[in-house]
């Protein structure tokens, strides 16, 4: 058995100013002329394939899918189910089977393909071992299991075996697939984002590279278009961030240089019809260069959806309709038609395309063992206790991260200090009683300690090289970094908790993990080859579960909120030091 690996959602309501409907056009009225294609995006599921407070869960997602294609049956037209990658990491269903039950769920389900994310290639060889160990193992054997087990195809046009510089072709695992949908084919192709080779356990990514998104789409597109398809969606575990859906074409609330964005204006006009996208666990329901994107937060919690009126006779796309982001909830407002809380008195159930919206028993039914076997690990106690919920907080330094940071070094009395980054935190931490299964949300990666000797100088360059990086937060513990501008070079200071300064030639013994002591993240590529003392360290999660079940300790807010913050740094990241 697979040792165990291991948000609130906002929803606004859709609200299309008359100046700005024009390019969205309405639903067809005219059926003997357009036809309607509805695509679902889902993305960044994570193994959430249960509810939690009433929201998500594949059961209630498959109640909304199931309405819909229930409209479209009736009015002549179809929907596209796509996913947007990293389907199977983060919870213990899913891990303990390898993303297995996720699988069969998306089979039931109906999907018709879902892209590789980066977190795809975590479990690495199928079985117990979390990268190989021996030269026989397939550092891609568990995701070419779930391959294998689907029934539709999973997607990579940019992931490339560095010895034929071409797309993977592994068992049911290409760059794109044609489908028929309403009597139309539909191109559907798959990629991954620039980083997805570095945010995922390197041994298992030997061999790969990934190739530049926007020239591979567009060059798969007219591949596609050529063998006859009409109509060409892209699904990419690649993606943006918006804060507010009541206009499409307004991106003022967007961040336009993300990765999806800039894919899109850098297609050739009219080549690509749609795009879900992924990965930045972020809501997006935006026109970019005419082309129509979702992308809906992450853990199932949400979906997405473009409807596509189509040309009954030259099966190309005349208009589009955007949709914000759509939660999965069981109960609603029906003042405005927004997820509300069960003990609100005036909420009613949900409904969704004009009929409510009920829990489908298939799936809920094939997720029943997954949810039996793991109930007691979860609900284990650890002996120890919040005095308020820790919320999650991956932008910035936080006093979630902290905590992280100071229980890794808590654990290793023999490491000054600790290390490790934001991306390894994924869920908050309740108030009360810890559980295992609090602990295993929040830390659901099997990366194992690893310790490692540092000097000063090394530290202070992974310190720079972090802060000129925009999306990289170091959770430190044991010392403060402080960054300034000399002229125009960025220079940082370290000072041990205590306060005496950390000197360039003083070595420090460093506790981390061993996905960025192998290169992960690119943390410690500065300093390249590391100095590991020790590489067969417990996995983390667990270490540090065993020393909260002995601790009998209350966490107080005192105790999390940190008073001061650990990294100091100019204006804001990246760090750039201006010519004064």
């Amino acid at each position: 058995m697979k040792r165990p690996r291991s948000l609130i959602v906002v929803v606004f309501a859709f609200a299309c100013p008359a100046a700005s409907c024009g390019h969205q056009g309405r639903p067809a009225s005219d059926r003997s002329s357009t036809v309607t294609i509805s695509i679902v995006g889902t993305n960044d599921l994570h193994g959430a394939i249960l509810p939690t407070d009433d929201r998500g869960g594949l059961a209630l997602l498959n109640g909304f899918v199931r309405n819909l294609r229930a409209q479209r049956v009736a009015d002549g037209g179809g929907v596209l189910l796509l996913d947007a990658g990293d389907l199977f990491q983060g919870s213990l269903e899913s891990n303990l089977t390898e993303g297995a039950v996720v699988v069969s769920a998306y089979n039931a389900m109906g999907y018709d393909a879902a892209a590789l994310g980066n977190h795809e290639f975590d479990f690495g060889p199928a079985g117990d071992a979390v990268t190989p160990e021996t030269p026989d193992d397939d550092p891609r054997g568990a995701l070419k299991a779930r391959a294998a087990e689907a029934r539709f195809p999973f997607l990579a046009a940019n992931i490339l075996d560095e010895d034929t510089n071409r797309p993977v072709q592994w068992p049911n695992v290409r760059p794109s697939t044609i489908v028929n949908v309403a009597g139309f084919r539909i191109g559907i192709v798959g990629l991954t984002t620039a980083e997805a080779l570095r945010l995922t356990m390197p041994a298992n990514t030997r061999g790969l590279t990934i190739a530049p998104l926007a020239a591979t789409l567009t060059a798969e597109t007219v591949r596609v278009r050529q063998s006859g398809a009409t109509i060409v969606v892209a699904t990419a575990h690649a993606g943006g961030t918006c804060d507010t859906f009541d206009n499409p074409v307004d991106l003022s609330s967007c961040n336009p240089d993300e990765e999806i964005f800039t894919v899109a204006r850098q297609l050739p006009a009219g080549l690509v019809d749609a795009i879900v996208a992924g990965h930045r666990h972020a809501g997006i329901a935006h026109e970019v260069a005419g082309i129509p994107i979702v992308a809906s937060y992450w853990r199932g919690r949400a979906f997405g959806r473009i409807d596509l009126m189509v040309d009954r006779a030259s099966g190309r796309v005349q208009r589009h309709r955007l949709f914000p982001p759509r939660e999965v909830c069981a109960r609603e407002d029906p003042r405005n038609g927004r997820c509300a809380n069960p003990s609100n008195g005036t909420d009613g159930p949900v409904r969704y395309e004009g009929q409510p919206v009920v829990a489908s028993e298939e799936i809920a039914a094939l997720l029943a063992p997954a949810a039996a076997r793991v109930r007691a690990v979860k609900e284990r106690p650890l002996d120890a206790e919040m005095e308020h919920a820790v919320p999650l907080w991956k932008q910035d330094e936080s006093a979630l991260g902290n905590l992280m940071a100071d229980w890794m070094r808590a654990v290793v009395p023999s490491a000054d200090v600790a290390i490790t980054t934001s991306g390894s935190l994924r869920a908050a931490l309740p108030a009360g009683r810890l559980t295992y299964g609090h602990l295993y949300e929040l830390l659901p990666f099997d990366t194992q300690e690893v310790l490692i000797a540092l000097t000063g100088r090394e530290l202070r360059r992974v310190i720079e090289q972090t802060l000129r990086q925009p999306d990289r937060v170091l959770l430190i513990s044991g010392f403060r970094a402080a960054a300034t501008c000399e002229h125009t070079r960025l220079h940082v200071a370290l000072r041990r908790e205590s306060g005496v300064v950390v000197r360039d030639d003083e070595t420090l013994s460093v506790v981390t993990s061993d996905f960025l002591a192998s290169g992960g993240d690119d943390v410690f590529t500065p300093i390249v080859p590391l100095r590991v003392t020790r590489s067969d360290g417990p996995l983390i999660r667990e270490h540090i579960a065993d020393w909260l079940t002995g601790s009998a300790r209350r966490w107080r807010a005192v105790d999390l909120t940190p008073t001061a913050r650990r990294i100091t740094y100019p204006g804001t990241r990246p760090v750039t030091c201006e010519t004064p």
